[in-house]
């Protein structure tokens, strides 16, 4: 503490300092008059040090500030440093409003060199980003030292070595007769090179004091030399950050009046915009910091990396493709880019839908969009990260109760706001009413989607043949996951080597289109075709008919409007009716293969329960999933559930007839393709009837047909050379599927004895198949 004092009571020389504190060889050492006072303004002998001197000697000390207080004003008359340093970096004008006055704290932009800015080692890169925010911070620092100034020349304790550590008696008097500042000293702010704080103070609309204010707080954050010189204005050398009188003080404006205070209201711009943090509540108003968030100062550096607070919860947005509805996107562009920011909700009919049109309105508007899907917490960051880089957000596949989530982001009337989700919109959940529209449609197939996005894939070459449009025509992905699609298609094509085919653009779709079905049903991938199927001209020209209506739905029901109405589907449905072992679960296999959909069967056992009520909603499940999922539903042995209403005698009559009229209406706002099995069609009440698409009769096979089927069931089978199934197709009236049950006997038994498959083999097949039948077999009557 003595080198303390001695430093503090050192006579005025033009010597050098000491070599604590370095001077450049190249300088002149820093001189006062003989009118300098301690910690006072620049006497009329000064010669100020040059900048890299006094960065270089600022910054030596700037820990030192910590345990020595007075070194911001006692010490500079010996040893150049605090107030008379930062006086003499003013310059001219220095706070009556020169080119360094305190008009720079909330716009004035001094030269970099010149007058009030910095020189030397502190000379600024103007390729760095925050190259400005440093400019203007020499005209702060020049406020900041006159400030020290105004109070050293009238503080008693200004050379007290202990000065905010303890309050004297002198301090005290000083205190109860002092008076509010002076504030019409501080020049109007006048215009100034843009740099990244005006930019976001002109884009958030923010006022010149909440600029100002802004620039005060981030000061220490970016020059630590602010540290010691806030500490000494706050009277107290641990607070090293800049407090709510201190700003208000820097700034000009009077603490007493409600409208300067008012910036720092909860509700204010720089507050609820998430760019400034009021802290250490407990303290009077005047008292408490100001802290900026890293965020904002990491953007106005030029670092726009997403908060981390947002890890994982933010996903980019999937390339635009061609929309399925250009008119309604152009719309939603120019209301996006002319008509200012907007809450809009996008209910789509199929996940992604709305997703696809956003994108592409995003891109035709040339707006950027953060896509966040995380909890209600992130949405003060999520919003602070848009208003930054003046983008969008993007909400798709809403949580189950999203009322929280949609008013918190209502709430932001300054930013762009786009959420789609299949549910229409509850005005429940926010008192501030979106823009609710219904997302296009996507069309089945979307051939130039599907061409964009292969492209974008880097796609091999595809295979001869090879015919895009009619692939891709049963499927209704939505844009994210076409892109996917082509992805996942290219990646197999490689894999294997050879050029892109039908069937890797297939199984990639069906992989994007996996759903919750397999909860309620049994999947099938599809292993057959057309010539797997024995039947007649009639059924098999209907079952072409069937795959037809599936490809052209969205023409003939949507583009040609042949839709009945009433909010009906564009579902395709067909009954397939026949004999046990006739072809029916085999023919909607090969539909579903000529599709390239996978059929699910549904199964009974997880669709009928015992309560009144539950079967119906286990249905309602499925044709949910069913309408999302590009696939063929199968309801086997239909008559179980879609039986004949009756007349109500009792309650069970009652209820049973409600899950017949649940299925009837359901059946006319389906969307997907569904098929009907039964071998009682008398029991399929009419109502159902009249709603299908195709009734397709599958006939018992004749002895022409079942000889087909004979010969088709051994194409894969080692066989004798002198096998003839024709006599088993005369003499035994079997359908296909008993035929088929009679060559897996036969099979069984001939690699028994390791032999090819004969003729007593496959009459023993066709026997045992009378008998499970309980028929009489040929050649076995005994009287």
């Amino acid at each position: 503490m003595t080198g303390t004092h001695t430093a503090a009571s050192a006579p005025a020389t033009n010597t050098p300092a000491p070599a604590t504190e370095p001077v450049a060889a190249d300088t002149e050492p820093l001189a006062t008059g003989s009118g300098a006072t301690p910690g006072g303004p620049v006497g009329p002998g000064t010669q100020p040090r040059s900048g890299a001197c006094a960065a270089h000697a600022e910054a030596d000390r700037g820990d030192a500030a910590a345990t020595r207080p007075s070194a911001t004003g006692t010490d500079a008359s010996a040893t150049g440093t605090g107030t008379d340093a930062v006086a003499a970096e003013a310059g001219p004008g220095g706070v009556d409003g020169g080119p360094g006055g305190v008009g720079a704290a909330v716009g004035i932009d001094p030269p970099v060199g010149g007058p009030g800015g910095h020189s030397g080692d502190r000379r600024l890169d103007s390729r760095d980003g925050g190259a400005a925010l440093l400019v203007r911070l020499g005209a702060l620092r020049d406020r900041v030292g006159a400030l020290v100034d105004r109070r050293a020349a009238v503080d008693p304790t200004a050379a007290d070595p202990l000065r905010g550590l303890y309050l004297s008696e002198e301090a005290v008097r000083h205190l109860l007769s002092g008076g509010p500042a002076d504030a019409g000293s501080v020049v109007a702010p006048g215009p100034g090179p843009v740099d990244s704080l005006s930019a976001l103070a002109v884009r958030l609309r923010l006022t010149e004091l909440d600029a100002a204010i802004l620039l005060i707080a981030l000061a220490p954050d970016l020059d630590r030399d602010f540290e010691p010189l806030y500490g000494y204005l706050n009277d107290d050398v641990s607070r090293r950050r800049a407090t709510v009188g201190l700003a208000l003080e820097l700034c000009g404006a009077p603490a007493h009046r409600a409208a300067a205070r008012a910036r720092f209201h909860s509700s204010a711009p720089l507050h609820a915009y998430g760019l400034l943090d009021v802290e250490e509540p407990e303290r009077p108003f005047l008292s408490r910091s100001l802290r900026v968030p890293d965020r904002l100062l990491a953007h106005l550096l030029g670092d726009d990396t997403p908060d981390a607070a947002l890890h994982g919860h933010l996903h980019p947005l999937p390339p635009p493709l061609p929309a399925a509805d250009d008119e309604f996107v152009v719309r939603l562009a120019h209301r996006m880019r002319d008509g200012g920011p907007l809450t809009a909700y996008l209910r789509e009919h199929r996940e992604g839908d709305g997703l696809a049109v956003i994108t592409s309105a995003l891109r035709a508007a040339g707006i950027g969009a953060l896509r966040f899907t995380g909890p209600d917490d992130r949405v003060p960051g999520l919003l602070r990260e848009a208003r930054l880089g003046g983008r969008a957000v993007v909400l798709s596949g809403l949580p189950d109760q999203p009322g929280q989530l949609i008013g918190a982001l209502a709430d932001a009337p300054d930013v762009t706001v786009l959420l789609t989700d299949p549910r229409p919109y509850d005005p429940h959940w926010s008192t501030h009413d979106p823009l609710v529209l219904d997302a296009p449609r996507r069309r089945a197939g979307g051939t130039a989607a599907w061409a964009a996005a292969l492209d974008s894939a880097g796609t091999p070459d595809t295979a001869p043949g090879f015919d895009l449009a009619a692939t891709v025509a049963p499927y209704r992905l939505g844009g994210e996951r076409v892109v996917r699609a082509a992805r996942a298609a290219s990646v197999l094509a490689a894999f294997e080597g050879g050029p892109l085919t039908a069937d890797h653009v297939r199984l990639a779709a069906r992989q994007q289109s996996a759903s919750g079905l397999e909860r309620h049903a049994r999947r099938i991938r599809p292993d057959v075709g057309w010539q797997d199927l024995v039947l007649p001209e009639r059924p098999l020209t209907q079952l072409h008919e069937l795959a037809l209506r599936a490809r052209h739905r969205d023409r003939v029901l949507g583009d040609w409007r042949l839709s009945a109405g009433g909010g009906r589907g564009r579902g395709v449905l067909g009954l397939f009716a026949g004999e046990s072992g006739t072809g029916k679960t085999l023919s909607a296999e090969v539909v579903a293969a000529e599709l390239g959909l996978d059929l699910y069967v549904v199964q009974l056992s997880s669709v009928v329960d015992k309560y009144v009520g539950e079967t119906e909603k286990n249905l309602e499940r499925i044709f949910s999933e069913a309408d999302r999922t590009d696939a063929v539903l199968l309801f086997d042995e239909a008559d179980a559930v879609f039986g004949k209403r009756s007349e109500v005698k009792d309650a069970h009559d009652k209820y049973a007839n409600m899950e017949s009229a649940y299925l009837l209406q359901r059946l006319e706002s389906f969307d997907g393709i569904a098929l009907l099995t039964t071998n009682l069609r008398a029991n399929i009440d009419e109502a159902f009837t009249r709603r299908l698409d195709l009734v397709v009769d599958f006939p018992f096979p004749d002895a022409g047909q079942r000889l087909a089927l004979w010969r088709h069931g051994l194409r894969h089978v080692p066989c004798a050379a002198d096998v003839d199934p024709g006599p088993l197709a005369a003499d035994f009236e079997l359908a296909g599927g008993s035929i088929r049950s009679a060559v897996v006997t036969a099979a069984y038994l001939a690699a028994g004895r390791d032999e090819p498959v004969g003729d007593g083999d496959l009459l023993e097949g066709a026997r045992r198949e009378y008998r499970k039948a309980g028929r009489l077999v040929p050649g076995e009557a005994n009287w």
